[in-house]
């Protein structure tokens, strides 16, 4: 574990309350912590040591093999395919068309893909698929783009790509040596689990994730190449939003109007990490219950005490950081909101 340096002492976890008419029907408690690259905390909520899966909010760190190997430039990978490398998909089109097209520039295809298939998320998408009596493809899952990174990386470097899921493979070897690095852990004995994509997830405290996540945003310390790596793909991030999630997505609005400041990444069960380049700090969230409502709207929280949020931000996020809900008849009967004001 990294030294823990003075704070501002443990708080509670942040509180979002669902409101119903007149009275809170629901809370979801959400444990974070902000910190610079050195492992410093900014501020912190909850616990933030005991180990995390950190799914699919840590792909912009898992991508780094790709720039650094030299398979990213090898292949003329695109910013727009390095964001799908980033990337939890929606299935739309404009994934699935780039997801085929890298993976035949590269002589592979889809049947290459080992993460499994799914429906669209986005239900356009998924009804259109549906009308035209068509079944998806591994192209479709939402990780398909970082699968298709990790297959780039490993035929540029001359290795039996077959089997690259596995946690003996050389691509996840690479993974788990990448995550050591940037947390400052021996991961040897942390918690393992399988994720939804078939490769392996790694328990890490949100103490070493928000200074993982924060190295990515102020990477100067690191070794040059790491660093250019680090600026490549939250340039390609900033550049392509839509390609790292999707229609009706945060990811996308948030990585869109931000403009660079913010590099932000949701994963499975209600976590979110968070670059702040501008700032050289990393935010890690986890919602206790798991849900992925509740931490938009502490993330958004955090952004504005941070003085982050401009209005072209709002305008982009607020469906997401400030919702409302709605029934079926399209009447509102409800909110979430963070409990108390961010301080």
């Amino acid at each position: 574990m990294i030294k823990q340096f003075a704070n501002n002492s443990s708080r509670p976890p942040l509180q979002v309350n669902v409101t119903r008419g007149t009275m809170v029907e629901s809370r979801h408690m959400i444990h974070g912590v902000i910190t610079d690259a050195s492992g410093k905390i900014v501020k912190q909520w909850g616990d933030i040591e005991s180990p995390v899966y950190l799914r699919s909010a840590i792909k912009p760190i898992q991508a780094l093999p790709l720039v650094e190997s030299g398979a990213a430039d090898a292949f003329n990978v695109t910013e727009k395919e390095l964001s799908l490398a980033c990337a939890s998909h929606t299935g739309e089109d404009l994934h699935v068309d780039a997801v085929k097209g890298w993976l035949k520039r590269i002589g592979l295809s889809i049947d290459d893909l080992e993460c499994g298939s799914h429906w669209p998320s986005y239900a356009p998408a998924e009804r259109a698929l549906a009308a035209k009596g068509l079944e998806p493809t591994t192209a479709h899952n939402n990780c398909s783009g970082k699968h298709s990174g990790f297959l780039a990386t490993s035929v540029h470097l001359g290795e039996d790509h077959r089997g690259y899921i596995n946690i003996d493979h050389p691509v996840q070897q690479r993974m788990i040596k990448i995550l050591e690095d940037f947390t400052e852990l021996d991961l040897s004995r942390a918690p393992m689990g399988i994720d939804g994509c078939s490769i392996p997830t790694i328990g890490v405290p949100l103490l070493n994730s928000a200074m993982a996540i924060a190295k990515f945003a102020d990477p100067e310390k690191l070794a040059l190449d790491r660093a250019a790596a680090c600026r490549r793909i939250q340039e390609a991030i900033a550049a392509e939003p839509d390609m790292i999630a999707g229609s009706d997505r945060l990811c996308t609005a948030m990585n869109r109007s931000a403009k660079g400041e913010v590099i932000a990444k949701v994963g499975a069960e209600g976590v979110y990490l968070a670059a702040l380049p501008t700032l050289g700090l990393g935010i890690a969230l986890k919602t206790a219950d798991g849900t992925t409502r509740g931490v938009e709207v502490a993330l958004g929280g955090i952004l504005e005490s941070l003085g982050i949020m401009g209005d072209e931000m709002h305008r982009e996020m607020d469906e997401f950081i400030l919702p409302t809900l709605v029934n079926r008849n399209e009447i509102e009967v409800g909110r979430l909101s963070l409990s108390e004001e961010i301080s």
